[in-house]
């Protein structure tokens, strides 16, 4: 299955979650089981070349990719995870949206440095939570060689606030 095909496994929900918002919605590509293995195998071609040590996902979604492609490439598996979320110490890393902050954790022991960490979400839009994500895992000596997603939204250019080569599968122009 091409990248292509699969985008005919992703569904576009307007006015999610608000007006004016086409959501792209992967949950339909999930519960497709040729389409789900189809999008895992080309991640891990895209992702394994970086000879990552660890994958990371992005809460919630980024999970769906990470872990996966995790137990496919024979890797380990870490969370960032919105405030208060995991267990034990942690490092976070607050950062700003079009409107406000958020923050982002993970366990202040979940990775070593040195350690090569790809991280991934399901969608790239703006890339202020990823952008987020690489300097956390920078922040704990992680070296990022990558980022990756399933989704790009390139019209709003998330790529420009990444200084990592981005992998995605499928792009939308609008």
């Amino acid at each position: 299955m091409t990248p292509d095909e699969l985008k005919s496994h992703i569904r576009g929900i307007p006015d999610f979650p608000k007006p004016g918002i086409l959501f792209y919605d992967i949950s339909t590509l999930l519960r497709h089981g040729p389409a789900w293995k189809a999008a895992m195998a080309l991640m891990a071609a895209r992702v394994a070349p970086y000879k990552p040590d660890v994958l990371a996902g992005i809460e919630s979604r980024g999970f769906l990719l990470a872990a996966p492609l995790a137990l496919e490439l024979g890797l380990g598996f870490i969370m960032l995870r919105k405030p208060r979320k995991l267990p034990g110490a942690t490092i976070g890393l607050d950062y700003a949206l079009e409107y406000g902050t958020d923050r982002i954790e993970m366990q202040a022991d979940a990775v070593e440095p040195g350690q090569r960490v790809i991280l991934l979400d399901d969608l790239l839009a703006t890339g202020g939570t990823m952008a987020a994500g690489v300097r956390l895992l920078r922040a704990a000596r992680a070296e990022v060689p990558a980022v990756a997603a399933m989704i790009e939204l390139t019209f709003l250019k998330g790529r420009s606030r990444l200084d990592v080569p981005v992998e995605t599968l499928v792009a939308y122009d609008a």
